[in-house]
């Protein structure tokens, strides 16, 4: 391992509905294009070595990915940006390169809260909306039930949330901000936090705005 790069990256409207690994896929091919010298891993079949912080959902928007990339040669930060910027697909942005000691854990070790706005349409008067909240707020637990290939879970939201409040209204709509926990003792989703709330049919769009990791 030569050097080690940690890039932020927004993910738009455009391709907010292509899966992780098509997501994957897409880097790979960009930094392949750039000409960047990945380092790979070892084996029958060698893969680049990129790792991401966390999968987001199909249909989330987001400001804040994080993706570490793992270079056999040294480049310099500009130059690293300048070439990959200009081989992304529309919809993705890279938005910082910063380079980082070889040694951390991995970014998905080090994640634990996400960021959330929800832009909701609802007829509830802004008191009433906060009502909502702090009512989601004061429960003792909720119980949720996750559908999973290998059978359903059941699990308790309410320690998984962090902090829930009204940022503000766009456009008729509100926006709700979120911070979820999001590391191996359990990961909250904005989507189950709002069918908590009885506003799943009123979500207009869900967008991750933070990753919180753990300090450098």
């Amino acid at each position: 391992m030569v050097q080690r790069l940690r890039i932020t990256f927004a993910k738009g409207d455009e391709v907010k509905y292509i899966s992780h690994l098509d997501l994957m896929r897409a880097w790979e091919r960009a930094l392949r294009r750039a000409q960047i010298p990945l380092a790979y891993s070892q084996g029958f079949n060698p893969r680049p070595r990129l790792f991401f912080a966390s999968a987001l959902p199909v249909g989330f928007t987001s400001r804040a990915e994080v993706l570490d990339v793992v270079l056999q040669q040294r480049m310099g930060l500009r130059e690293f940006a300048s070439r990959v910027r200009k081989q992304l697909p529309v919809g993705l942005e890279l938005k910082t390169v910063v380079e980082i000691p070889p040694t951390l854990p991995a970014p998905s070790a080090q994640v634990v809260a996400a960021e959330y706005e929800v832009v909701v349409e609802s007829q509830d008067a802004l008191h009433d909306m906060q009502a909502r909240l702090d009512k989601l707020l004061a429960a003792s637990s909720i119980p949720r039930r996750r559908e999973r290939p290998n059978g359903a879970r059941e699990y308790d939201l309410r320690p998984l949330i962090q902090r829930l409040w009204v940022i503000g209204q766009r456009q008729g709509a509100y926006v709700l901000g979120m911070r979820l926990q999001a590391d191996e003792g359990g990961t909250g989703r904005p989507d189950e936090v709002m069918a908590a709330l009885g506003l799943t049919d009123a979500v207009r769009a869900i967008e991750r705005v933070e990753l919180v990791l753990k300090p450098l």
